[in-house]
């Protein structure tokens, strides 16, 4: 039978230096939607901070803009107002170029639907982020292999995703997050498509992943999932409602850091691809060099 591993490593409390500026920052950020001759505001005034090896849930019922907040977190989409820093860097400042570069190499993401190829087999679909980065062949499985391991399916490395359990998909999804080593981790709805027995086993991963020093934000409507992080926000009507848990604004160090991030204007370079096909055809197994 096969085992479900992690990345072991020690605790967030011995590795995480709170006192650094914010992974994530939103200042006063707005989305708003224009259906037809109705304008819709899914975000009113959103005020954020995450720091590295946080481990964040952020749960709210249907409507309440924990999707739109997870889009603008994972550059996805854009805010209509208000200011984003992403480790230091201000992405309304970007272009689609950059967003995807932001993507591809900075942001791992986990959805609900899994989203693999079912022409590829599962070290192939861990590997897509690499082929988009430019990352050279040999190397691209090497890493895909050992995110596998962590994930505890080093034995299903050549199935393809309809010769795997749902669970094991996720896995393979969690894999592909993991593989460009990325500074934040997005899971959306993780164990939305799953029985209680694979939750349960991708929950253990991803408290595994923090522990090592990861940064997780989890968007989830369900209580029970959002408990297994160390910070719970809560979101209705486009408005974070409750934040509650270290790091959290009544938190005096951070709301210390908060008003100094506020106040940053520095921002990193951008990054810039290496070699990135542009109009790559992931539909089809050969198009990746």
């Amino acid at each position: 039978m096969t085992t479900t591993t992690a990345t072991q490593g020690p605790a967030t409390s011995e590795i995480d230096d709170r006192s650094a500026e914010p992974i994530v920052l939103l200042d006063d950020v707005t989305k708003s939607y224009q259906t037809g001759a109705v304008a819709v505001h899914a975000l009113r005034g959103v005020d954020l901070q995450i720091s590295a090896g946080e481990y964040v849930a952020i749960i709210g019922p249907s409507g309440s803009g924990k999707s739109t907040l997870m889009h603008i977190l994972g550059c996805l989409d854009v805010a209509s107002s208000g200011r984003y820093l992403l480790d230091g860097e201000s992405v309304e400042e970007l272009d689609e170029h950059d967003l995807a570069l932001i993507r591809n190499r900075r942001i791992g993401f986990v959805f609900q639907q899994f989203h693999l190829l079912a022409s590829l087999n599962a070290w192939r679909n861990v590997e897509l982020p690499l082929c988009y980065a430019g990352v050279a062949r040999t190397e691209r499985r090497e890493r895909a292999l050992a995110a596998l391991e962590k994930v505890g399916l080093a034995d299903r490395a050549g199935h393809r995703p309809n010769e795997l359990s749902g669970g094991q998909q996720q896995r393979v999804a969690i894999a592909r997050a993991l593989v460009t080593d990325p500074a934040i981790i997005l899971a959306d709805e993780p164990t939305g498509n799953l029985d209680s027995h694979s939750s349960e086993e991708v929950m253990r991963i991803l408290d595994g992943l923090h522990r090592s020093g990861r940064t997780i934000v989890l968007i989830t409507h369900e209580a029970d999932v959002a408990e297994a992080a160390e910070r719970v926000i809560q979101i209705r009507d486009g408005q974070v409602v409750a934040d509650h848990g270290p790091g959290a604004p009544d938190d005096p160090a951070a709301a210390d850091r908060l008003a100094v991030a506020k106040r940053s204007k520095q921002t990193l370079p951008r990054p810039r691809p290496t070699s990135s096909p542009p109009d790559a055809d992931l539909t089809h197994p050969g198009w990746c060099p």
